[in-house]
Parts: structure tokens; sequence; C-alpha cells
């Protein structure tokens, strides 16, 4: 069994967004973190590990520094880690970059007792289409919004997250899963782990790594495959600080109607 975790940089959106000016954002002037969803999904497949035995293989598509986050992936607990790089491949959009992970994923191997698991979403799109994406490509089952895993031998059963309660699926393996950040609390690497983590393979699928894929066309990946763009990103105005009024007499309440009034709120 091996469980495919696809995990994404993201910018720290804590701090200060850096934009060009075209209007894109510029990563290489961000600090940058692993997408909280997709640690999730990292730990829900280094449980399974601990369970079963099973390989963990962590897999992104970003420029060279992502290499640092997959190295910290690995001193988590995981077994492999892919880095899906090159030129080609910048500016896809949900579309073009299900088509080159969904591509990354078949060249790793896919057995018949595999899961592929994904983050919800990233904070950076907020879209949650790249994990489904992948799975229609895939031809493979799919779950979203899990809350819940429990692994059966091909069976896994979960618990899909709704806005008013919980869903159970049982689906068989081989299958892909988009995972909640409520899922789990990710573990820290451990010392161990940080010792070991260059010593653990880390191989870079580039464009020629690729390219005889059925899904890796000019056509189909990059910003010319892209049906979507980004029209510009920004940071939104810093808000104003909030006033704060204290009493319950009747003074306090015609102060509050006033000013109310005079922003025209009521």
């Amino acid at each position: 069994m091996k469980c495919i975790v696809c995990v994404k940089q993201v910018p720290d959106t804590s701090g200060v967004v850096a934009v060009k000016e075209d209007g894109t954002m510029d990563r290489a002037a961000m600090a940058t973190i692993t997408n909280h969803d997709d640690l999730a999904a990292v730990e829900a497949a280094l449980r399974i590990k601990d369970a079963t035995g099973c390989k963990v293989v962590v897999v992104s598509m970003g420029p060279a520094p992502a290499e640092g986050m997959l190295r910290e992936l690995l001193a988590m607990g995981a077994d492999e880690a892919v880095l899906v790089s090159a030129r080609e491949f910048g500016g896809s959009d949900t579309y073009a970059t299900s088509q080159i992970l969904a591509a990354a994923i078949k060249k790793i191997g896919i057995e018949d007792d595999d899961i592929v698991f994904c983050g919800r979403q990233a904070i950076d799109g907020d879209t949650a289409q790249v994990g489904p994406q992948i799975a229609e490509k895939l031809h493979l089952p799919q779950v979203s919004y899990v809350a819940e895993i429990n692994v059966e031998g091909k069976a896994v059963t979960v618990k899909r997250l709704l806005e008013d309660g919980y869903m159970t699926i049982k689906v068989q393996t081989p299958c892909l899963l988009t995972c909640v950040k409520e899922l789990n609390d990710a573990r820290y690497m451990s010392v161990g782990g940080i010792m070991e983590c260059y010593s653990k393979p880390l191989s870079v699928y580039d464009y020629e790594t690729l390219k005889n894929d059925p899904l890796i066309d000019v056509d189909t990946i990059g910003l010319k495959g892209s049906p979507t763009n980004v029209y510009k990103s920004f940071s939104p105005p810093v808000k104003g600080a909030g006033m704060m009024m204290e009493g319950a007499d009747k003074a306090t309440v015609e102060k509050l109607v006033s000013i109310l009034n005079d922003k025209h709120i009521i």
C-alpha cells in the first residue's frame, strides 16, 4: 500500500502580500508556508503508515525552493518526495495544475490499494478544484471534505464534512480524498527525522520527465493551457481601529445612535 499526498507551498497570508506591477503575486518576495489543509492530508497519510507500515510519498508542483518544504515533510515521516518543477509549468491555473499533477502521480505509479490525498483547498486560491480534477483525470473515485478516515484493507470509510453535519461514505481503493484541516493536528518534525530527511529520496520531475504523458501538452499546461487567469492580486486595505463604548445607560445609547446616524448605517 502507498499513500501519495499532494502538497502546495503557499504565501504566508499573515504577512504582507507582495504584488508585481502586472497585478500578479510576487511569490519570491513573500514568506511561504505549507498549506494548512495539505498538512492535515500529510498527517492522515502518516497515521495510516503508523498503523500499516505503508509508504508515504509527498509531491508538490512549484519552483525549486519548494524542496525545503518537501524536506520538512520527509522529516515528519514521509518516505519519498517528488518536486514537479519546470518553466513550462509556470502560470498554470487549477485545470493545468491538475493535468501536470495527475501525470506526475501516474509516473509515481498507482496500485490497487493506494490512496491519493489532497488538502481541501489552498489558502492562496481557495478554489478546492485541484483535488477533484486530479481524481477525474486519473479516473479515481473521490470523496472531498474528509474529516475522519478509517482504512480496512481496500475499503476506506470516511466522514465527509457538511454544513449541517456529516455524511459517512465507504469507498474502495485506489481512491482520492481531499482533507479539511479539522481532520487532525499535524505532528512536528522529530530530531531523528531532521537528521534523516536529506538521506531520503527526493526526485525532480521536469517537463522532459513528463512530456510523453498524454496529459502533458503545450495547449493544456502552463499559462497557455490555463482557461482562467488572475486579473489582479492585492492586499485589502487596513481597517481603522474600532470604537469601544462602555455603559448601558440612556446617554450611551443616544451617543451610539448618533454615531451610527452620522455614518449612515441607520
